[in-house]
Parts: C-alpha cells; sequence; structure tokens
C-alpha cells in the first residue's frame, strides 16, 4: 500500500517527515495529538507545504533512502552521545536556569552542565546570551548505558 509522506515541523522548529496511507488518516492523528516530534517529543505538530509523494515500497539500491541508517545504528548512534554528554557534563537536575546563569555571569566555575529546565526557562537563557542546547534523548542519561 503507498503511503503519503508529509513534512511536519514541531512547535519548536524541529523539522521531520510523517508517513500516512491518507491525509485522512494524518488529519485523524493530528486532531488526536497522536503526532510526536522525534526530537522534543512535542504533540504540537503542523503540516508543512510541500510536493505531493509517495512511499510505493522498496527502492532501487542505489537511492538515496536505502543509504539511510538502520534503527539499531541510530539507537547505537544516540547512546554514544548519551554516554559522551554524561562523561563530559555535571548533572545540576532542577538547577540548570540557576546555575548556567552563575557560570554565564562568572560566579561558578565554567563547566559543563545538563539539567532540567522550562522552554521558558530556556527562552530566557537565550535572551540573555547563554547558550541552551536541548537534549530530547535525556532519558538516555537516566538509565545505564549498554
Amino acid at each position: 500500500m503507498p503511503l503519503k509522506v508529509f513534512d511536519l515541523r514541531c512547535e519548536n522548529d524541529h523539522p521531520f517527515e510523517g508517513w500516512f496511507t491518507s491525509e485522512a488518516d494524518f488529519e485523524t492523528q493530528s486532531e488526536k495529538k497522536l503526532i510526536e516530534c522525534p526530537l522534543c517529543s512535542s504533540r504540537d505538530v503542523r503540516r508543512l507545504p510541500s510536493a505531493a509523494r509517495l512511499n510505493l515500497g522498496a527502492q532501487p539500491p542505489n537511492s538515496q533512502e536505502a543509504m539511510l541508517p538502520t534503527p539499531q545504528q541510530i539507537h547505537a548512534a544516540l547512546l554514544k552521545m548519551a554516554r559522551e554528554i554524561a562523561a563530559q557534563t555535571e548533572d545540576v537536575g532542577e538547577r540548570f536556569a540557576e546555575e548556567a546563569r552563575r557560570i554565564h555571569y562568572k560566579e561558578a566555575p565554567q563547566r559543563g552542565i545538563r539539567g532540567v529546565t522550562t522552554p521558558q526557562e530556556a527562552a530566557e537563557l537565550r535572551e540573555e546570551g547563554i547558550d541552551v542546547i536541548p537534549f530530547p534523548f535525556a532519558a538516555l542519561l537516566r538509565e545505564p548505558l549498554h
């Protein structure tokens, strides 16, 4: 069965594709908030204007899609990234915004930190000139990394 491929974007401006059996399928899932951004898990997703495209099954071996990483390769890369972030940063938990400001204003030693902040706090930090990079797979850091 051919699938319709739609270009989507979440409220945090992350672009991604969604594959649906029909436009009605997209509308139903969208209304029920079943579509989730793969980067930040936001369910506030909109469809972008795009040219119609169908996925008709198998692709030629030299197609760009054939060179996409497998789910296992993506999982391995995410685990590697999570391990490196955990090894190179200090977990400050809920104090992230406060500690980021202390570092920025030289009230605390310069170091890499990670933690939890609200989208509003992250926006306020950015307005102050403090770089904040969301790590959408933070749950990986809370569990043993195999």
